[in-house]
Formats: structure tokens, C-alpha cells, sequence
């Protein structure tokens, strides 16, 4: 079995682990990180990102993830790919990161792993997963051009995507089980005047219909229990998110959603064991939070490791 021995190892590149990976990196820290997809994360599947500092004509989400992972490899982090992390564990000031028949040793890890799509659970749901229902407009959006689909959420996601899916689609149904949305405002109102978008308020989606590939929905009213089905060629589900910390849900404290709490630092109740971005239990959710808590962690990281090495030699 290989060893890999650092400094410093974060799990997932997304924002937050590209921005940990830079400061780490710049600041002379030896640091690895490990990911499962191509770098970048939810961002990355962002057609465009109008809130991020600096770019006042918006940026696409793959452009500027990419720029971020450049400045990182410039000051020389090192990435790798992975199927999954098994596990992590702490013994005597080190961690041991166990993957795919390799260790990662290391001083402090930063958890970056970010959240995964909330199934609605629904029937329908699993069976047409690529043939017809998606969790990512930017990826599939282009195969239904000229079609109708609903988009199922009323969060900036949903909203976003569906703008978004626009572009190729001749109708979009937006879904909503309340009667206002919870976007930003200024995405809900582009969402409510905008000609190819239909927002059915107060409703939800009992099952997706089709056998080979989706061919409708089963809808439901929730205040007057009233239920019919709409022919649709796509299904695009954005109900929230569900955070990837069962690997490490022995060493950190979870809130009622499974999200890692940690303190101002970052850091979780394991010392030398942070988290930052979107697995992390917080408020708001964004790119530039996620940036944000990468920073701070990899400068309480390196903070952290700083004692830790006084500490082994005495000082």
C-alpha cells in the first residue's frame, strides 16, 4: 500500500478546497489535494456566476474555477484523483487518509467535499436518471432543445438553472410547493417575466412518469389536493443539497442535516481537522463564502501545524 506523506491534505476541490490549496500552497505549506470529479465542483456546473467580486459582467462557473485551480498549481499544490475517501483517522499529532488501496499522512486536513444534489425520493425519480431526469441543466440542457421540461425548487439553484435551461427549451414549468419563491429577488422576478417560464406555485411532483425516458409528471396541488399529469420531456430537480461528511462522521460534530459544525477557525472538535465550504453548517451558502472559509482554514491550518511542530521539537 503507498504512502503519501504532506503537510497538509484537503479533501474536495471545490471553491473552498481550491482557495485552501492556494493560500496553503503560496505560504510554503506541502499540500495534496484529492478529488473525485475534475476541479471546480458545484461551481463548475455553473453557466453563470453574476455575485462573485471583480467580474460586474458575471463569469462562467467552469472559467473561473479553472483560474483559481491555476493560481494553486502555480504556487505548486499538487492534485489528485480519487474515487472516494474511506475514511479518515487521527493517531498521535498525524492523520491518515485511507483511498482506494493508497494513505495520505499528513499534519491537518481540511474538509472540502461540498454536498450532492437531495433526491426527492419519488418514483420515477431513480428509474430515468439520464433519461430524462438531471440535477445539472448545464450539463444536459442542450439535449432538450425545442422541448419542455419542468425544473423543480424555488431556490436561487432552481431559478438559476431554469433561466438557464431557457436558452434551449421552447417551455419550462417551474415547480414550487409554496407561493412565493426563495431566490434573490432579482432572479425570482427575471424567472416570473420571463416568456418560456411557467411557475405552478403550491405545488409538488408525486412521480415521473415514463418508461424508457420521461414522458410527464404527476403533479399535486398541496392546498387543494387537486392532482393531474403534465407532459414533459425532462425532469431537472434542485431541492437542496445533502453534505458529504459520512466519511469523517466519527471525528466531527454534525448538525441535524449531517453539515460539520466548526468554530471561527474552521476547525471541527478533532483539533487539526477543519472544514470549509459547502459541507460546513452555516447560514449562507456561495462561491465567495466557500473562498472565504477556504482561506480561514488553511491559515488556522498552518497555525495548527506551527504548534504542533513547537511542540515535537521543544520550542
Amino acid at each position: 500500500m503507498g504512502l503519501i506523506d504532506r503537510d497538509i491534505c484537503i479533501v474536495g476541490a471545490g471553491p473552498a478546497g481550491l482557495t485552501a490549496a492556494l493560500y496553503t500552497a503560496r505560504g510554503g505549506g506541502d499540500v495534496i489535494v484529492v478529488e473525485k470529479m475534475a476541479p471546480g465542483g458545484q461551481a463548475a456546473t455553473t453557466d453563470i456566476i453574476e455575485n462573485y467580486p471583480g467580474f460586474p459582467e458575471g463569469i462562467s462557473g467552469p472559467e473561473l474555477t479553472q483560474q483559481i485551480e491555476e493560481q494553486a498549481r502555480k504556487f505548486g499544490a499538487e492534485f489528485k484523483t480519487i474515487t472516494s475517501v474511506d475514511s479518515v483517522k487521527k493517531e498521535h499529532d498525524r492523520f491518515t487518509i485511507m483511498m482506494e488501496g493508497e494513505l495520505i499522512r499528513a499534519k491537518a486536513v481540511i474538509v472540502a467535499s461540498g454536498a450532492e444534489s437531495k433526491k426527492l425520493n419519488i418514483p420515477g425519480e431513480d428509474a430515468l436518471l439520464g433519461r430524462g431526469v438531471s440535477y445539472c441543466a448545464v450539463c444536459d440542457g442542450a439535449f432538450f432543445k425545442e422541448k419542455e421540461v419542468l425544473v423543480i425548487g424555488g431556490g436561487n439553484a432552481a431559478v438559476e438553472e431554469a433561466l438557464y435551461l431557457a436558452r434551449f427549451v421552447r417551455k419550462i414549468f417551474l415547480i414550487h410547493r409554496r407561493d412565493r419563491l426563495r431566490a434573490e429577488n432579482i432572479l425570482a422576478k427575471r424567472a416570473i417575466d420571463h416568456p418560456q417560464i411557467e411557475i405552478l406555485w403550491d405545488t409538488v411532483v408525486e412521480e415521473i412518469e415514463g418508461k424508457t425516458g420521461v414522458t410527464g409528471a404527476r403533479l399535486k396541488n398541496v392546498k387543494t389536493a387537486n392532482e393531474w399529469s403534465i407532459p414533459v420531456d425532462g425532469v431537472f430537480i434542485y431541492v437542496g443539497f445533502t453534505p458529504n461528511s459520512d466519511f469523517v462522521r466519527e471525528m466531527v460534530e454534525r448538525d441535524e442535516d449531517g453539515f460539520i459544525v466548526t468554530d471561527g477557525a474552521m476547525e471541527t472538535k478533532t483539533p487539526g481537522l477543519f472544514a470549509a465550504g459547502d459541507v460546513r453548517s452555516k447560514g449562507l451558502r456561495q462561491i465567495v463564502t466557500a473562498a472565504g472559509d477556504g482561506a480561514s482554514a488553511a491559515f488556522a491550518a498552518e497555525k495548527y501545524i506551527e504548534r504542533i511542530e513547537n511542540r515535537e521539537y521543544g520550542k
